[in-house]
């Protein structure tokens, strides 16, 4: 009955992260800035009571559907790099 929830469709853009934490999206956002890839974010969660559980508290994160793959290789190598920063402050 129930699939989860999924992010909505917009034309020509691609949802590419969904969090229930508003401050990993937002630094993703600025990651692909960096890379020159443009994204933006849209929030479902609900600003009147504060929900941190359900869809109504998740964060989506989108890019030009052109950027796509560049975006998945990009959090891809972030998704290394924080493993190897774990792996170098743990000698």
């Amino acid at each position: 009955m129930f699939d989860g929830p999924k992010p909505s469709d917009i034309n020509n853009w691609v949802c590419i992260l969904e969090r229930s934490v508003e401050y990993e999206v937002e630094l993703v956002k600025g990651y692909l800035a960096n890379r020159n890839i443009p994204s933006n974010i849209l929030s479902k969660r609900d600003s009147a009571y504060s929900l941190t559980v359900g869809e109504t508290a998740l964060v989506y994160l989108y890019v030009p559907k052109e950027y796509e793959e560049e975006a998945r290789r990009a959090l891809e190598e972030l998704d290394e790099q924080d493993f190897e920063d774990l792996d170098d402050s743990s000698l």
